[in-house]
């Protein structure tokens, strides 16, 4: 566990909230891969079900690949990858840094109208994924197939500039890194279109040396490769792994929404060290932990943690805080295996090497310890900034002229509390940005995506707490009075390609107009008093007629069930349990809920095949113990 040093600090008195990291390493990234490839040529480096991939054989692919973009892809040009876990992706990972381009992960499926969006922003130089897949312009340019074991059908696509004029190096509208940048990753912007974060080189080094020193990843690790592929820990992970001869085994898809799958496969594909979203992480928590389970360190990050792990837990849980902004990873508090953490949520801990953290009033000067204010963040991890000018200035700021130690501090947004012994607590945002299953959403960028639909007139979309932890969105839509009536579940339909599955609402809502407030403005907390108000009335009507539409007492509890984990008191048995505001961290709690009542085990890729809740119910009949006999 890290330690913190609270140096005096020149014209502040002290017990202000102000706290150093101790001095941060240096690391490399990209020359610490080809070290191990050269040392233990033979070593595991990806493993991924049946397939295994020694350090020299994953060398080999990379340079291959990169080869094919030496000549089309420039140093500082971005090269998004629309890739899932796989040996490709972590291939063309290591290939973009070998050119000296910047890496750009936006996941296999990052929507359709919002990767033609983000293409048309940010014109990176190539696309790596299915063709089918990629915006207009990619599928219509140059293709040049990319050949990994396992993946068939890849390509880099080079779209033409906008004048026609040339592919690749030859666009003269391409956007371009600073120098220095490692990655970009995107995070949720007001203006309904993503922000384009860009980290350093050194940023993310020291991050990955203080990580192997945390956990001690070495040789003869396993280390996890889960975190979605647009999700900045992902990086963390994935180069972790790289740079310090462990190998990366890939996380099968069913793991990542079903808690008893996930710690049975940490147990059979060895994982020693690991990364979990918040929201994955706490259901895991919740149950008794494994017995035997090779696992030394897990570090969970993406949202608030709400609980503290039992005296069961054998690994050391570190709970991480940090924006994308901040390279991932800016405070870390660690739990011991076996020992009493006490009750409720654990703090988020104290800065990492090279970190400076600082609790401000609305001006931007420290405010003593136990006051609560907005974190603001300094030192060797923050990001070179937005690929945005504008949008940089209004985040990256100047940094107080009696701190030392840096000249600039990322505005967090978060409210937090620096206590008397230097630790920090999460109260909270300070803004209308929210977190959903571990991802920043902006509600804005949600209206925007409704509002690009014809049908509707005016939309507004609020946070609220989701059943099951976190939070869960609701939007709420003014049609259009032309063109006839207009369905909510049509509208959700059109906008989920413009959002990233976090952002799409649970539930949407039709409204003839919107209440205002004194000053004129949509009053979003009227909205959601209203819609509490039906809710609460739904499930009134719900418990007095005993579930409407269910033929089964399955049904009928299986509906209970849904109620409650998502918020919706309107439920029908022909309804699909996704299209009604499911997600991964619902799914778990559902799997977990059915085998409560059941005793029936659902693995989560046969639960989300199913057509309806009607069809849940019929599956949970079917295995329920003694079915056949009856």
């Amino acid at each position: 566990m890290t330690t913190i040093q609270d140096r005096p600090l020149s014209g502040l008195l002290p017990g202000r909230s102000v706290a150093y990291g101790r001095p941060h390493r240096d690391g490399a990234v990209l020359d610490l891969f080809t070290s191990w490839a050269r040392r233990t040529p033979d070593a595991p480096a990806l493993i991924d079900g049946g397939l295994t991939l020694s350090y020299a054989e994953l060398d080999r692919l990379a340079d291959g690949i990169a080869r094919q973009l030496a000549g089309r892809v420039r140093p500082g040009d971005l090269v998004g990858l629309c890739l899932d876990h796989s040996a490709a992706l972590v291939a063309a990972t290591l290939a973009v840094a070998r050119i000296g381009a910047v890496h750009l992960p936006l996941g296999p499926r990052p929507g359709e109208r919002r990767l033609r969006a983000v293409a048309e922003q940010l014109r990176p130089a190539c696309l790596i994924g299915d063709p089918a897949l990629l915006p207009p312009a990619h599928r219509a340019g140059r293709h040049h197939p990319v050949t990994a074991p396992g993946a068939t059908g890849i390509v880099a696509a080079f779209a033409e500039s906008a004048d026609g004029a040339g592919t690749g190096t030859d666009r003269a509208d391409a956007v371009r890194a600073p120098r220095g940048t490692q990655y970009t990753v995107l995070t949720s912007g007001s203006t309904g279109l993503p922000k384009a974060v860009a980290v350093g080189q050194t940023a993310l080094g020291a991050l990955l040396t203080w990580y192997r020193e945390l956990t001690g990843l070495g040789p003869g690790d396993r280390h996890s490769l889960l975190i979605g592929v647009s999700f900045d820990p992902h990086l963390m992970e994935l180069w972790a792994g790289l740079t310090s001869g462990a190998a990366l085994s890939v996380a099968p898809e069913a793991v990542r929404w079903d808690p008893a799958a996930l710690t049975d496969w940490w147990r059979t594909a060895g994982i020693t060290v690991g990364v979990l979203p918040t929201p994955l992480a706490e259901p895991v928590l919740d149950r008794p932990w494994p017995a035997d389970l090779p696992l030394r360190h897990l570090t969970v990050g993406g949202d608030r943690l709400r609980r503290t792990p039992g005296p069961d837990v054998t690994a050391t849980v570190h709970n991480a805080y940090g924006p994308a902004e901040a390279t991932v990873t800016t405070t870390v508090h660690s739990m011991a295996p076996g020992a009493e953490h006490g009750a409720g949520a654990p703090p988020i801990g104290r800065p990492v090497p090279g970190a400076i953290v600082l609790v401000t009033d609305e001006n931007g000067r420290p405010l003593p310890r136990g006051e609560a204010g907005e974190l603001r963040i300094g030192g060797q991890g923050l990001a070179i900034g937005y690929l945005d000018a504008g949008l940089t200035a209004e985040r990256f700021v100047s940094a107080p002229d009696d701190l030392d130690g840096t000249d600039r501090v990322y505005r967090t947004g978060d409210r937090v509390l620096m206590r008397a012994d230097g630790v920090l607590e999460f109260l909270g945002r300070l803004d209308d940005q929210v977190k959903v299953s571990g991802v920043r959403i902006e509600p804005a960028e949600v209206e925007a995506a409704l509002e690009r639909d014809p049908r509707v007139r005016r939309a507004a979309v609020v946070a609220r707490p989701a059943p099951v932890g976190g939070a869960q969105l609701l939007a709420f839509a003014q049609p259009v009075t032309e063109g006839g009536p207009v369905d909510g579940a049509e509208l959700l339909a059109a906008v989920r390609p413009w959002l990233p599955e976090q952002a799409v609402p649970s539930v949407l809502r039709l409204v003839d107009g919107f209440p205002l407030d004194a000053n004129g403005k949509i009053d979003r907390a009227a909205l959601l008093k209203a819609e509490e108000a039906e809710a609460q009335q739904g499930a009134e009507r719900s418990a007095g007629s005993g579930a409407p539409g269910a033929a089964t007492p399955t049904e009928r509890t299986l509906l209970r069930i849904c109620a409650g984990l998502l918020g919706r008191s309107d439920l029908d048995p022909s309804d699909n349990f996704l299209d009604s505001g499911g997600t991964s961290v619902t799914a778990a709690r559902l799997l977990a809920a059915l085998e409560e009542e059941f005793e029936v085990r659902l693995r989560a890729p046969v639960l989300l095949r199913q057509p309806d809740l009607r069809a849940v119910a019929r599956l949970v009949d079917e295995r329920r113990p003694g079915a056949a006999a009856g």
